[in-house]
């Protein structure tokens, strides 16, 4: 096993959610249950599955995990048929994504001298059956070890989460006025903006990355879907776009995109302050391996303490 695969293994089989028959079609979606409060990174991830018929929100659905085994003619110029997904086994052997056909052991073994030897001797390596079937077209293959066997490597998910991997996504930086910090006071019924603080391809995407595996190729793109907001009053903002970042020339205007207001002061909250977190929700498209796909992933969040006071009326 690749250190790669095995370093994925306890993203797959970390916590698997399943629910009660009668079963249902599933969505799923990869969350984070904890980021590194430093660096907005997740440290663990796990694989939730949801109900098909339970819409979770608008965004679109995780399209599963691909198939291992695939055919891609286009190098030798073989557009018909086109690239995509192969039976991993079948009369003819394993089937072989570097090599692009079944492998099985010749039996018998090519006398020596045979020019399919490639100058080895017999029992130097081995001479296996390398059949297509997109082409119909039988042919000799020299190995020094058996050609891998695609079905029992990498799916093109798995491939798909090496590429996220080295993205290195990370949670918003956040972005609110008030500010936090004991000497920023915000009043009730002041409009509160929201903001990822300097955007960039690790925080918001877009970012792109490709990774290779068990002869697959896949190129990842992740953009964030969303951001909520949970405010500490009880009130969750999700907003569609980074949000805008305040100025003092905006006073009392609402945010355009990413706001709030409260209702009541965080006088009666742990340490007099209400904590907000904002959660981000990305979405993956890859492709490659002739098929294309979806990762949804959540749960990258920050969050930070600001407070909320009453305005003081001054009687005489």
């Amino acid at each position: 096993m690749s250190t790669r695969i095995a370093a994925l293994l306890p993203l797959l089989v970390g916590c698997l959610i399943t629910f009660a028959a009668p079963p249902v079609a599933a969505d799923s979606k990869t969350v984070c249950q904890q980021t590194h409060p430093t660096t907005g990174k997740c440290l663990v991830w796990v694989v939730i599955e949801v109900p098909g018929n339970e819409n979770v929100d608008d965004g679109p659905e995780d399209t599963g995990s691909g198939e291992s085994c695939y055919w891609d003619g286009t190098n030798q110029g073989i557009s018909n048929p086109p690239p995509g997904p192969v039976a991993c086994s079948s009369e003819y052997g394993y089937w072989s994504n570097t090599y692009r056909c079944y492998i099985r052991l010749a039996d018998p073994q090519p006398p020596a001298g045979d020019p399919v030897w490639r100058g080895h001797e017999p029992g130097d390596g081995a001479v296996y059956d390398c059949y297509q079937p997109q082409v119909d077209l039988m042919g000799y293959i020299w190995a020094d070890n058996p050609p891998e066997n695609s079905g029992a490597g990498p799916n093109p998910r798995e491939v798909a989460q090496f590429a996220i991997d080295d993205m290195a996504l990370r949670a918003i930086d956040v972005g609110i006025t008030p500010q936090p910090g004991a000497n920023r006071i915000g009043l009730v019924g002041m409009p509160v903006w929201m903001w990822a603080a300097n955007p960039d391809s690790h925080t918001y995407g877009p970012i792109t990355a490709t990774a290779s595996a068990g002869g697959i190729t896949i190129t990842a793109t992740a953009n964030v879907q969303k951001v909520t907001w949970q405010m500490g009053d009880g009130t969750t903002v999700e907003c569609r776009a980074p949000g805008t970042p305040y100025r003092a020339s905006y006073e009392k205007k609402p945010s355009p995109d990413c706001g709030h207001v409260y209702k009541k002061s965080s006088a009666g909250e742990p340490g007099g302050a209400y904590t907000v977190t904002a959660t981000s929700s990305w979405v993956i498209t890859w492709e490659g391996a002739g098929q294309t796909g979806t990762i949804r992933l959540d749960g990258l969040q920050r969050s930070v303490e600001i407070t909320v006071g009453e305005a003081q009326v001054l009687v005489e």
